[in-house]
């Protein structure tokens, strides 16, 4: 760790909640308190002007990882840790919500939305200079200056994620996290905008923290992608690598639900059963309950994490073996 080269660096990652019931009701039905541990022993790293992806089902603890890494929630164990940035500060890193409309204020204007940072952080000397802040952003994201007077209501989908993409650009942020930011969004939509990213990731020399659930996105988006499951990362390579030869049976479930024009009645492997609940895990493997490679030593212990043949790292006792 701490590389020149990185843009983030993470590691050992935890964060614990305190999901117990309330103090009477635990005296009155002797209730022990009750943790919840979203996120265990994560770590990775981000390179500069690269975009690592996290990936899984919904729950796995990637929307708290992102949270995490933006400041929004203190990590229990663990350290974050930014590159500087031009000045010599630690790197800014800003974020894209999943769903526009409900991170937009809709009682402000659009301009005033996309100024907000800019004020905060005292980025521009007057009102004049932020306005024209405001107007450049809208342009970069492919929207008209004239924008700033309206709503967001008077916004498709598309147009209001592009406005969320602005205010993130407002501060001259080098760090992104988007918390899958196309998943509300049509498919046509979808391809607009991660076009958009990946040109401004080009223009601006920004870094990506990508957070989504859909393999397809994440293979036009990153350059390196780590699967998580149960607040763990399973398996981590490069993009091409890990679509290329998965080594966790999960990662290879989850390429098994792409769809292919070319085979769409190809034979699949099943995923037995629902995500466990992460107040109770299971022992061992977290996976082994819905794995269709499950041992008894996957049930009684953990597997360790080790070296993918490929490059990268990947944590399972039957690693590449088949299914």
């Amino acid at each position: 760790m701490r590389s020149p080269d990185n843009a983030l660096e993470v590691d050992q990652l935890t964060r614990t909640f305190d999901v117990s019931a309330p103090w009477l009701n635990r005296v009155l039905e002797r209730k022990p308190k009750r943790y919840l541990r979203a996120v265990q022993d994560v770590t990775f790293t981000v390179g500069r002007g690269k975009c690592l992806a996290l990936v899984g089902e919904s729950g796995c603890g990637k929307s708290t990882v992102a949270r995490l890494v933006t400041g929004l929630y203190a990590p229990t164990e663990g350290s974050i840790v930014f590159a500087p940035d031009r000045n010599g500060a630690p790197m800014e890193a800003q974020m894209i919500f999943q769903d526009p409309h409900a991170s937009l204020n809709p009682r402000w204007r659009v301009g005033d939305i996309i100024a907000e940072p800019i004020r905060e952080f005292g980025l521009r000397d007057s009102d004049e200079a932020t306005n024209a802040r405001v107007a450049e952003v809208l342009k970069i994201v492919g929207l008209s200056p004239d924008d700033a007077g309206r709503y967001p209501h008077e916004f498709s989908g598309g147009q209001r994620q592009r406005i969320s993409i602005a205010r993130a650009l407002a501060s001259e942020p080098e760090f992104l996290v988007c918390d899958e930011p196309t998943s509300a969004l049509d498919v046509s939509v979808q391809a607009q905008i991660l076009n958009l990213m990946r040109r401004l990731q080009d223009e601006l020399g920004l870094t990506y923290l990508f957070i989504s659930h859909n393999l397809a996105v994440v293979r036009h988006m990153a350059d390196r992608i780590a699967v998580m499951y149960l607040g763990r990362i399973v398996e981590e390579a490069e993009t091409e690598a890990l679509f290329a030869n998965p080594q966790h049976p999960y990662t290879r479930l989850l390429l098994q639900t792409i769809p292919d024009v070319r085979a769409p009645n190809r034979t699949r492997a099943l995923m037995g059963g629902e995500p466990p609940s992460p107040l109770n895990p299971p022992a061992g493997c977290a996976f082994h309950p819905r794995c269709p490679m499950a041992t008894e030593r996957c049930g009684r212990e953990a597997p360790s994490v080790r070296p993918r043949p490929e490059g990268g790292r990947v944590a399972c006792h039957y690693a590449g073996d088949s299914l």
